[in-house]
Protein backbone atom coordinates (compact mmCIF):
# COMPACT_ATOMS: atom_id res chain seq x y z
CA UNK A 1 0.00 0.00 0.00
CA UNK A 2 0.94 3.44 -0.47
CA UNK A 3 -0.29 6.70 -0.35
CA UNK A 4 -0.07 8.01 -4.65
CA UNK A 5 -3.71 8.09 -5.59
CA UNK A 6 -6.04 10.34 -7.63
CA UNK A 7 -8.82 12.92 -6.18
CA UNK A 8 -10.68 14.57 -9.18
CA UNK A 9 -8.44 13.10 -12.32
CA UNK A 10 -5.13 14.38 -10.66
CA UNK A 11 -2.65 12.32 -9.06
CA UNK A 12 -1.47 13.21 -5.24
CA UNK A 13 0.93 12.63 -2.99
CA UNK A 14 -0.91 12.01 0.23
CA UNK A 15 -3.02 15.50 -0.12
CA UNK A 16 -0.86 17.30 -2.32
CA UNK A 17 -1.75 17.43 -5.99
CA UNK A 18 1.27 16.92 -7.92
CA UNK A 19 1.25 19.38 -10.58
CA UNK A 20 1.72 21.77 -7.63
CA UNK A 21 5.04 20.45 -6.27
CA UNK A 22 5.81 20.44 -10.21
CA UNK A 23 5.26 24.18 -10.57
CA UNK A 24 7.17 24.94 -7.92
CA UNK A 25 10.13 22.96 -8.22
CA UNK A 26 10.47 21.58 -11.81
CA UNK A 27 11.10 18.40 -13.53
CA UNK A 28 12.00 15.97 -13.21
CA UNK A 29 11.81 15.72 -9.72
CA UNK A 30 11.39 12.61 -7.18
CA UNK A 31 8.24 12.99 -4.50
CA UNK A 32 8.25 10.68 -1.16
CA UNK A 33 5.55 9.92 0.33
CA UNK A 34 6.38 10.45 4.51
CA UNK A 35 2.98 8.39 5.33
CA UNK A 36 4.00 5.64 3.18
CA UNK A 37 7.56 5.44 4.65
CA UNK A 38 6.18 5.28 8.28
CA UNK A 39 3.62 2.73 7.17
CA UNK A 40 6.41 0.55 5.51
CA UNK A 41 8.65 0.60 8.37
CA UNK A 42 6.49 -0.36 10.93
CA UNK A 43 4.43 -3.23 8.88
CA UNK A 44 8.08 -4.48 8.53
CA UNK A 45 9.00 -4.09 12.84
CA UNK A 46 5.55 -5.20 13.83
CA UNK A 47 6.15 -8.28 11.54
CA UNK A 48 9.53 -9.10 13.27
CA UNK A 49 7.95 -8.84 16.98
CA UNK A 50 7.41 -12.24 16.62
CA UNK A 51 10.81 -12.22 17.48
CA UNK A 52 12.95 -12.57 20.73
CA UNK A 53 15.61 -10.29 20.00
CA UNK A 54 15.82 -7.98 16.65
CA UNK A 55 17.70 -5.00 15.27
CA UNK A 56 16.98 -3.67 12.01
CA UNK A 57 18.86 -1.57 10.29
CA UNK A 58 18.05 0.31 7.12
CA UNK A 59 20.17 -0.32 3.88
CA UNK A 60 21.18 3.88 3.25
CA UNK A 61 22.36 2.64 0.29
CA UNK A 62 18.94 1.98 -1.24
CA UNK A 63 17.92 5.61 -0.16
CA UNK A 64 20.15 8.00 1.81
CA UNK A 65 18.24 11.36 1.83
CA UNK A 66 18.74 12.93 4.96
CA UNK A 67 15.03 13.59 5.12
CA UNK A 68 14.07 9.50 5.06
CA UNK A 69 16.96 8.68 7.67
CA UNK A 70 15.65 10.58 9.91
CA UNK A 71 11.94 9.81 9.38
CA UNK A 72 13.26 6.06 9.72
CA UNK A 73 15.36 7.05 12.86
CA UNK A 74 12.25 8.24 14.69
CA UNK A 75 11.06 4.38 13.97
CA UNK A 76 13.82 2.88 16.27
CA UNK A 77 15.77 1.84 12.58
CA UNK A 78 19.50 1.57 12.72
CA UNK A 79 21.45 1.73 9.41
CA UNK A 80 23.78 -0.52 7.28
CA UNK A 81 26.11 1.28 5.85
CA UNK A 82 28.58 0.46 3.48
CA UNK A 83 30.77 3.69 3.52
CA UNK A 84 32.06 6.41 5.76
CA UNK A 85 29.63 8.44 3.71
CA UNK A 86 27.04 6.85 4.66
CA UNK A 87 27.94 6.43 8.20
CA UNK A 88 28.15 10.20 8.35
CA UNK A 89 24.54 10.62 6.97
CA UNK A 90 23.59 7.84 9.54
CA UNK A 91 24.88 9.45 12.42
CA UNK A 92 23.44 13.15 11.04
CA UNK A 93 20.03 12.14 11.04
CA UNK A 94 20.46 11.00 14.97
CA UNK A 95 20.99 7.35 14.07
CA UNK A 96 23.33 5.89 17.36
CA UNK A 97 26.50 4.79 16.13
CA UNK A 98 25.59 1.65 18.32
CA UNK A 99 22.60 0.95 15.52
CA UNK A 100 24.98 1.24 12.61
CA UNK A 101 26.27 -1.63 10.83
CA UNK A 102 29.38 -0.94 8.72
CA UNK A 103 28.96 -3.50 5.52
CA UNK A 104 30.75 -3.55 1.95
CA UNK A 105 34.01 -5.60 0.41
CA UNK A 106 36.23 -2.63 0.08
CA UNK A 107 36.42 -0.62 3.38
CA UNK A 108 39.47 1.42 3.27
CA UNK A 109 41.92 1.82 6.39
CA UNK A 110 40.83 5.82 6.81
CA UNK A 111 37.28 4.15 6.60
CA UNK A 112 37.75 1.62 9.20
CA UNK A 113 39.45 3.95 11.77
CA UNK A 114 36.90 6.82 11.13
CA UNK A 115 34.13 4.29 11.83
CA UNK A 116 36.07 2.67 15.21
CA UNK A 117 36.73 6.29 16.77
CA UNK A 118 32.34 7.05 15.62
CA UNK A 119 31.57 3.88 17.87
CA UNK A 120 29.45 2.18 15.57
CA UNK A 121 27.80 -0.97 16.58
CA UNK A 122 29.39 -3.58 14.08
CA UNK A 123 31.25 -4.28 11.33
CA UNK A 124 30.34 -6.89 8.78
CA UNK A 125 33.86 -8.11 7.46
CA UNK A 126 34.57 -9.73 4.23
CA UNK A 127 38.07 -11.21 4.29
CA UNK A 128 40.01 -12.62 7.20
CA UNK A 129 42.59 -9.50 5.47
CA UNK A 130 40.02 -7.08 6.43
CA UNK A 131 39.37 -8.49 9.92
CA UNK A 132 43.40 -8.75 10.19
CA UNK A 133 43.86 -4.90 9.37
CA UNK A 134 40.49 -4.08 11.86
CA UNK A 135 41.86 -5.65 14.79
CA UNK A 136 45.27 -4.04 14.27
CA UNK A 137 43.85 -0.63 14.02
CA UNK A 138 41.33 -0.83 16.78
CA UNK A 139 44.29 -2.15 19.07
CA UNK A 140 46.12 0.88 17.67
CA UNK A 141 43.10 3.04 19.08
CA UNK A 142 43.03 1.20 22.07
CA UNK A 143 39.60 0.22 21.07
CA UNK A 144 37.60 -3.13 20.36
CA UNK A 145 35.50 -3.61 17.02
CA UNK A 146 32.69 -5.62 17.43
CA UNK A 147 32.49 -7.90 13.77
CA UNK A 148 30.30 -10.47 12.52
CA UNK A 149 32.09 -12.45 9.72
CA UNK A 150 29.85 -12.31 5.95
CA UNK A 151 29.51 -15.80 4.61
CA UNK A 152 29.51 -16.28 1.38
CA UNK A 153 26.74 -19.74 1.54
CA UNK A 154 26.79 -20.26 -2.69
CA UNK A 155 22.96 -20.16 -2.62
CA UNK A 156 21.20 -18.90 -5.82
CA UNK A 157 18.89 -15.78 -4.73
CA UNK A 158 17.29 -16.60 -8.27
CA UNK A 159 17.09 -12.62 -8.87
CA UNK A 160 18.54 -10.58 -11.60
CA UNK A 161 22.47 -11.44 -11.70
CA UNK A 162 23.77 -7.90 -11.33
CA UNK A 163 21.87 -7.78 -7.63
CA UNK A 164 22.79 -11.47 -6.81
CA UNK A 165 26.05 -11.22 -4.05
CA UNK A 166 25.25 -15.33 -2.82
CA UNK A 167 27.19 -17.29 -5.07
CA UNK A 168 30.49 -18.56 -4.97
CA UNK A 169 31.72 -16.60 -8.54
CA UNK A 170 30.04 -13.52 -5.95
CA UNK A 171 32.77 -10.93 -4.97
CA UNK A 172 30.86 -10.55 -1.41
CA UNK A 173 31.75 -12.40 1.99
CA UNK A 174 33.75 -15.73 2.42
CA UNK A 175 33.87 -19.31 1.58
CA UNK A 176 31.07 -21.17 3.22
CA UNK A 177 33.95 -23.83 4.17
CA UNK A 178 36.54 -21.22 5.19
CA UNK A 179 34.30 -19.46 7.22
CA UNK A 180 34.80 -22.07 10.54
CA UNK A 181 38.69 -21.73 10.27
CA UNK A 182 38.65 -18.06 9.60
CA UNK A 183 35.98 -17.07 12.73
CA UNK A 184 38.63 -18.66 14.75
CA UNK A 185 41.29 -16.97 14.03
CA UNK A 186 40.49 -13.72 13.58
CA UNK A 187 38.67 -14.08 17.57
CA UNK A 188 42.70 -15.05 18.70
CA UNK A 189 43.15 -11.30 17.85
CA UNK A 190 43.33 -8.58 20.30
CA UNK A 191 41.35 -5.73 18.81
CA UNK A 192 38.81 -7.31 17.55
CA UNK A 193 35.49 -9.49 19.38
CA UNK A 194 33.79 -11.68 16.75
CA UNK A 195 30.25 -11.67 17.96
CA UNK A 196 28.59 -13.43 15.12
CA UNK A 197 27.87 -14.37 11.37
CA UNK A 198 26.46 -12.20 8.40
CA UNK A 199 24.66 -13.17 5.17
CA UNK A 200 22.80 -11.80 2.29
CA UNK A 201 21.91 -13.47 -1.07
CA UNK A 202 20.66 -10.46 -2.83
CA UNK A 203 18.43 -7.99 -3.58
CA UNK A 204 14.47 -7.91 -4.78
CA UNK A 205 13.47 -11.57 -4.48
CA UNK A 206 10.65 -12.82 -4.98
CA UNK A 207 10.74 -16.36 -2.73
CA UNK A 208 11.60 -17.38 0.33
CA UNK A 209 13.04 -20.57 -0.09
CA UNK A 210 16.58 -19.00 -1.19
CA UNK A 211 16.62 -17.25 2.04
CA UNK A 212 15.39 -20.50 4.03
CA UNK A 213 18.30 -22.38 2.66
CA UNK A 214 20.80 -19.36 3.21
CA UNK A 215 20.00 -19.56 6.48
CA UNK A 216 19.49 -22.95 7.13
CA UNK A 217 23.23 -22.92 6.18
CA UNK A 218 24.07 -20.53 8.25
CA UNK A 219 22.68 -22.01 11.20
CA UNK A 220 24.43 -25.30 10.46
CA UNK A 221 28.18 -22.89 10.55
CA UNK A 222 26.64 -21.23 13.75
CA UNK A 223 26.83 -24.75 15.54
CA UNK A 224 29.95 -25.80 14.31
CA UNK A 225 31.91 -22.47 15.63
CA UNK A 226 30.07 -23.08 18.66
CA UNK A 227 31.03 -26.65 18.81
CA UNK A 228 34.53 -25.00 18.71
CA UNK A 229 33.61 -23.60 21.88
CA UNK A 230 33.78 -20.00 20.26
CA UNK A 231 31.06 -17.47 20.79
CA UNK A 232 27.95 -16.18 18.68
CA UNK A 233 25.58 -13.80 20.16
CA UNK A 234 24.55 -11.83 16.67
CA UNK A 235 22.89 -13.27 13.13
CA UNK A 236 23.23 -10.86 10.53
CA UNK A 237 20.42 -12.05 8.45
CA UNK A 238 20.54 -9.20 5.93
CA UNK A 239 17.65 -7.77 3.28
CA UNK A 240 16.67 -8.40 -0.22
CA UNK A 241 12.78 -8.84 -0.02
CA UNK A 242 11.84 -7.50 -2.99
CA UNK A 243 8.99 -4.66 -4.22
CA UNK A 244 6.27 -5.16 -6.93
CA UNK A 245 7.37 -3.00 -9.98
CA UNK A 246 3.94 -4.16 -11.65
CA UNK A 247 0.32 -4.45 -10.57
CA UNK A 248 0.56 -8.25 -11.41
CA UNK A 249 3.69 -9.16 -9.15
CA UNK A 250 3.12 -10.96 -5.79
CA UNK A 251 6.08 -11.17 -3.55
CA UNK A 252 6.02 -12.08 0.14
CA UNK A 253 4.96 -10.43 2.91
CA UNK A 254 6.98 -9.38 5.79
CA UNK A 255 4.76 -11.44 7.95
CA UNK A 256 5.62 -14.53 5.68
CA UNK A 257 9.26 -13.13 6.16
CA UNK A 258 9.29 -13.03 9.94
CA UNK A 259 7.47 -16.76 9.99
CA UNK A 260 10.09 -18.55 8.12
CA UNK A 261 12.47 -16.70 9.97
CA UNK A 262 11.30 -17.91 13.24
CA UNK A 263 10.68 -21.15 12.33
CA UNK A 264 14.40 -21.39 11.08
CA UNK A 265 15.84 -19.59 13.78
CA UNK A 266 13.82 -20.81 16.76
CA UNK A 267 16.97 -22.63 18.59
CA UNK A 268 19.11 -19.99 18.08
CA UNK A 269 19.32 -18.04 21.14
CA UNK A 270 21.04 -14.58 19.19
CA UNK A 271 20.09 -11.28 18.45
CA UNK A 272 18.65 -11.49 14.73
CA UNK A 273 19.58 -8.66 12.54
CA UNK A 274 17.86 -7.24 9.18
CA UNK A 275 18.84 -5.16 6.92
CA UNK A 276 15.85 -4.01 4.65
CA UNK A 277 15.82 -1.31 2.28
CA UNK A 278 14.21 -1.73 -0.87
CA UNK A 279 10.92 -3.22 0.41
CA UNK A 280 10.91 0.08 3.08
CA UNK A 281 11.32 2.58 0.52
CA UNK A 282 10.44 1.51 -2.64
CA UNK A 283 7.31 2.14 -3.10
CA UNK A 284 7.51 5.45 -1.31
CA UNK A 285 8.72 7.83 -4.05
CA UNK A 286 7.42 8.40 -7.77
CA UNK A 287 10.01 10.01 -10.37
CA UNK A 288 7.83 13.44 -11.73
CA UNK A 289 8.71 13.84 -15.39
CA UNK A 290 7.47 16.29 -18.29
CA UNK A 291 6.88 15.27 -21.69
CA UNK A 292 8.68 17.28 -24.14
CA UNK A 293 7.29 16.03 -27.30
CA UNK A 294 6.01 12.60 -28.82
CA UNK A 295 7.99 11.94 -31.85
CA UNK A 296 6.70 9.84 -34.60
CA UNK A 297 7.99 6.49 -34.91
CA UNK A 298 8.57 4.30 -37.64
CA UNK A 299 6.41 2.02 -36.17
CA UNK A 300 5.24 2.99 -32.71
CA UNK A 301 5.59 6.54 -31.22
CA UNK A 302 8.29 7.90 -28.68
CA UNK A 303 6.88 10.03 -25.73
CA UNK A 304 10.30 11.75 -24.80
CA UNK A 305 10.38 13.05 -21.46
CA UNK A 306 12.66 15.32 -19.54
CA UNK A 307 13.72 12.64 -17.46
CA UNK A 308 16.66 10.82 -18.50
CA UNK A 309 18.90 7.45 -17.46
CA UNK A 310 20.83 9.89 -15.51
CA UNK A 311 17.88 10.61 -13.00
CA UNK A 312 16.66 6.58 -12.76
CA UNK A 313 19.47 4.40 -13.99
CA UNK A 314 17.75 1.32 -13.30
CA UNK A 315 15.56 0.48 -16.55
CA UNK A 316 19.11 1.19 -18.11
CA UNK A 317 21.15 -0.65 -16.23
CA UNK A 318 18.80 -3.95 -14.94
CA UNK A 319 16.07 -3.54 -17.93
CA UNK A 320 13.97 -3.00 -14.67
CA UNK A 321 10.21 -2.18 -15.17
CA UNK A 322 8.54 1.33 -13.76
CA UNK A 323 4.94 1.52 -14.57
CA UNK A 324 4.23 5.08 -16.38
CA UNK A 325 1.15 6.95 -15.40
CA UNK A 326 -0.25 10.50 -16.67
CA UNK A 327 -0.68 12.73 -13.81
CA UNK A 328 -3.80 13.91 -15.49
CA UNK A 329 -4.96 11.06 -17.38
CA UNK A 330 -7.76 11.21 -19.79
CA UNK A 331 -9.01 7.82 -19.90
CA UNK A 332 -7.24 7.17 -23.24
CA UNK A 333 -4.32 4.61 -24.27
CA UNK A 334 -1.78 4.02 -26.40
CA UNK A 335 1.20 2.04 -27.34
CA UNK A 336 4.52 4.01 -27.03
CA UNK A 337 8.30 3.66 -26.39
CA UNK A 338 8.96 6.19 -23.61
CA UNK A 339 12.47 7.75 -23.71
CA UNK A 340 14.68 10.53 -21.96
CA UNK A 341 17.09 13.08 -24.28
CA UNK A 342 20.49 11.78 -23.16
CA UNK A 343 22.37 10.88 -26.39
CA UNK A 344 22.44 7.12 -25.46
CA UNK A 345 20.00 4.11 -26.95
CA UNK A 346 20.01 3.27 -23.47
CA UNK A 347 18.61 6.25 -22.36
CA UNK A 348 15.12 3.53 -22.85
CA UNK A 349 12.25 3.44 -20.00
CA UNK A 350 10.25 1.23 -21.99
CA UNK A 351 9.76 -0.31 -25.72
CA UNK A 352 6.35 -0.83 -26.97
CA UNK A 353 4.14 -0.25 -23.95
CA UNK A 354 0.92 0.74 -23.68
CA UNK A 355 0.03 3.75 -21.18
CA UNK A 356 -2.25 6.75 -20.83
CA UNK A 357 -2.42 9.23 -24.30
CA UNK A 358 0.39 12.14 -23.33
CA UNK A 359 1.58 14.96 -25.14
CA UNK A 360 3.79 17.42 -25.11
CA UNK A 361 3.22 19.20 -21.66
CA UNK A 362 1.95 16.83 -19.74
CA UNK A 363 2.93 15.38 -16.63
CA UNK A 364 4.19 11.57 -15.56
CA UNK A 365 5.33 9.52 -12.80
CA UNK A 366 7.23 6.92 -13.07
CA UNK A 367 6.28 4.53 -10.09
CA UNK A 368 8.14 2.57 -7.56
CA UNK A 369 10.93 5.23 -7.27
CA UNK A 370 11.68 5.52 -4.33
CA UNK A 371 14.48 2.92 -4.10
CA UNK A 372 17.80 2.53 -5.95
CA UNK A 373 16.42 6.14 -7.59
CA UNK A 374 17.61 9.96 -7.41
CA UNK A 375 20.68 7.45 -5.16
CA UNK A 376 22.00 6.33 -8.24
CA UNK A 377 21.78 9.95 -10.50
CA UNK A 378 24.53 11.36 -12.24
CA UNK A 379 24.63 14.39 -13.97
CA UNK A 380 25.93 12.70 -16.91
CA UNK A 381 25.60 14.89 -20.64
CA UNK A 382 26.18 18.11 -17.91
CA UNK A 383 21.86 17.82 -16.69
CA UNK A 384 21.15 19.03 -13.39
CA UNK A 385 21.17 16.69 -10.69
CA UNK A 386 17.46 16.00 -9.97
CA UNK A 387 16.04 17.25 -6.55
CA UNK A 388 13.76 15.33 -3.74
CA UNK A 389 10.83 16.31 -2.24
CA UNK A 390 9.06 14.63 0.55
CA UNK A 391 5.47 15.35 1.33
CA UNK A 392 3.60 15.46 4.73
CA UNK A 393 -0.38 15.35 4.01
CA UNK A 394 -0.58 18.47 2.51
CA UNK A 395 2.60 19.97 3.17
CA UNK A 396 5.69 19.59 1.50
CA UNK A 397 9.49 20.64 1.46
CA UNK A 398 12.28 19.84 -0.54
CA UNK A 399 14.92 17.62 0.96
CA UNK A 400 17.66 17.90 -1.49
CA UNK A 401 18.10 20.61 -3.56
CA UNK A 402 18.22 20.65 -7.77
CA UNK A 403 22.50 21.14 -8.63
CA UNK A 404 22.23 22.79 -11.87
CA UNK A 405 25.41 22.63 -14.51
CA UNK A 406 26.50 26.15 -13.44
CA UNK A 407 27.01 24.95 -9.85
CA UNK A 408 28.99 21.59 -11.58
CA UNK A 409 31.13 23.87 -13.94
CA UNK A 410 31.88 26.33 -11.45
CA UNK A 411 33.75 23.48 -8.66
CA UNK A 412 35.78 23.19 -12.01
CA UNK A 413 38.91 24.96 -12.68
CA UNK A 414 41.55 25.23 -15.76
CA UNK A 415 45.18 24.65 -14.80
CA UNK A 416 47.35 28.13 -15.35
CA UNK A 417 49.59 26.24 -18.04
CA UNK A 418 45.86 25.94 -20.23
CA UNK A 419 45.16 29.50 -19.47
CA UNK A 420 45.28 32.13 -22.38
Amino acid sequence: MDHFHYVDGVLHAEDTAIPAIARAVGTPVYIYSAATLTRHARVFRDALSILPSTHIAFAVKSNPNLAVLKLLAREGYGADVVSAGEMDRALAAGIPAQGVVFSGVGKTADELTRALKAGIGQFNIESEEEGVELAAIAASLGLVAHAALRVNPDVDAGTHAKISTGMAENKFGVAYDRAAGIYARLSALPGIEMRGLAVHIGSQLSRLDPLEAAFSKMGELMRAIRAQGLSITHMDLGGGIGVPYKADEVFPSPAEYAAMVARVTADWGVTLMFEPGRVIAGNSGVLVTQVVRVKEGVTTPFVIVDAAMNDLARPALYGSWHDFLAVEPNGEKFTANIVGPICESSDTFAMGREIDVVKAGDLAVFRTAGAYGATMANTYNSRALVPEVMVHGDQWAVVANRIDPAAILAAEQVPDWLKD
